[in-house]
Parts: C-alpha cells; sequence; structure tokens
C-alpha cells in the first residue's frame, strides 16, 4: 500500500465502479472520491444500487469492472479480509452481531481479526465502549440490549479494526426520532475523533441533509449527481426520482 503524505489525509477512489447480475446493471459507471475527515452521503431510491456498491466496496461482491483504491492501493478483487486490513470497515442493513458474546466481546473479536493480541483486544474494546457510550452494557450478551445500543455496538466492532474509512449501511433503519438524532450527534463527530471517513447509505433525509455536507444520488444503479444538501435538493431529476415535490 502507498503510505499517503505526512499529515495528507487519506483517499478512498471508487472509479467507474460496475457490477452486473445477469446482465442487469445494478452498479453502472459509479465514481467518487472519500477522504478521512470527510462525511459522504449516498443515496437514492429502493433499488438504486447503494447496498450493491457498498458490498462491492467491501469486497463481498466481486466488481464486474473499474476500480476501488485505498490511497492508490487496489483492493478491487480482494478478499474482503484484505479489504478489511487496507482500511475499509462497515455495518449492515440488518444488525449482524454475536449475539450469544457479551457486548465486549463483541468488539474484542474484531480487534483480534486484525491482528491485536487478546490482552490489548480487550483494552481497545473498552476504549471503545467508553467512547461509543457503551461501557455500561459489556458484560450483557449483545442480543440482551436495546435495538439502537445494538447499531452503535456494530459501530463500535467496526471501527474496533481500526479502518481509514468506515461504511455504515442504513445506520438509522429502525430508530425512533430521538435514537436519530442522538445517532446524528455521535456519527457527526466520529471522523474527528477517531480519524475516519464516512460513506452512510441511508433513508431517513432529515438526517442525511444535516449530517452530510456532500450528497452522491444514485437511480437505476447510476450516479445522477453529487453535491451539497441544497445543491441536491434543487436537482430536478433528484425530486423527481426520488426526494418528491414536498422535499
Amino acid at each position: 500500500m502507498e503510505p499517503s503524505e505526512p499529515g495528507a489525509p487519506s483517499v478512498l477512489e471508487v472509479s467507474h465502479l460496475c457490477k452486473s447480475f445477469a446482465g442487469l446493471k445494478a452498479v453502472d459507471d459509479v465514481s467518487f472520491t472519500v477522504k478521512t475527515g470527510e462525511i459522504l452521503g449516498l443515496i437514492g431510491p429502493n433499488g438504486s444500487g447503494k447496498t450493491t456498491l457498498i458490498n462491492v466496496v467491501t469486497g463481498l461482491l466481486p466488481a464486474t469492472s473499474g476500480t476501488v483504491s485505498v490511497d492508490g492501493y487496489v483492493t478491487t478483487g480482494r478478499k474482503p479480509h484484505r479489504v478489511a486490513h487496507a482500511g475499509i470497515a462497515r455495518t449492515f442493513q440488518t444488525v449482524r452481531l454475536f449475539d450469544e458474546l457479551t457486548v465486549l466481546e463483541n468488539i474484542e473479536v474484531a480487534a483480534v481479526s486484525m491482528g491485536e493480541r487478546r490482552s490489548r483486544a480487550t483494552v481497545t474494546a473498552n476504549s471503545l465502549l467508553e467512547q461509543l457510550d457503551l461501557s455500561h452494557l459489556s458484560e450483557l450478551l449483545a442480543s440482551e440490549i436495546p435495538f439502537g445500543h445494538q447499531r452503535k455496538l456494530e459501530m463500535a466492532r467496526a471501527l474496533a479494526m481500526r479502518p481509514k474509512f468506515l461504511l455504515l449501511d442504513e445506520p438509522a433503519a429502525g430508530l425512533n426520532e430521538d435514537e436519530s438524532d442522538a445517532l446524528h450527534v455521535l456519527l457527526k463527530g466520529l471522523p474527528a475523533r477517531f480519524g475516519v471517513g464516512l460513506l452512510v447509505v441511508e433513508h431517513d433525509m432529515r438526517l442525511m441533509m444535516n449530517l452530510c455536507p456532500r450528497l452522491h444520488v444514485l437511480n437505476y444503479g447510476r450516479t445522477i449527481t453529487e453535491g451539497t444538501p441544497a445543491e441536491v435538493r434543487a436537482d430536478e431529476e433528484v425530486v423527481t426520482a426520488y426526494l418528491g415535490s414536498s422535499a
């Protein structure tokens, strides 16, 4: 991997990415960049290719064409654990925790998977629990904690992998308005606190318009536009395809 210059942000670059299933292009020539310290929102109607794109970026699905790279190191075609070691971690639409492990152990497993010794992984896990206000739940089974805290635990587990870039697939799904507001505060602070870049996929437009300085909009697998929330709101094609006239 080519190291970035001292003090320079790392860069996740998605370039002309395509993914086809039996001839159907689920992701069609999508390009964007995210730097550490930035938050990029990825929005679009159901079926527009957002989750497929994340699955390709993280190595769960092979790309049909195009490239993904971190600081010039091409991750396309590599197994998910290699992509993780390159600096990309993610969460899922449906929470995927180890239900029969404790909250602490869920994070320890992620840290150990990145090469940390168990003793060090415990230190990492306790630190993340404290920073995400989950310490009081550390000894409970993951299946026993409230859904909103499960969402936070999944983020803590991803952060234990020491990513440069964290990809969040619908982190507000299933949350009520108060929980969504709390999530906004948490996500807003993650880039500075952990030195990561965020790519957030979400249908909660109130959250996304307030959280993301930049939005990338997909429809039928293709990019409609990318811009500030104000620019996206004013884009007629986006309004027609996704936001609606009341947006």
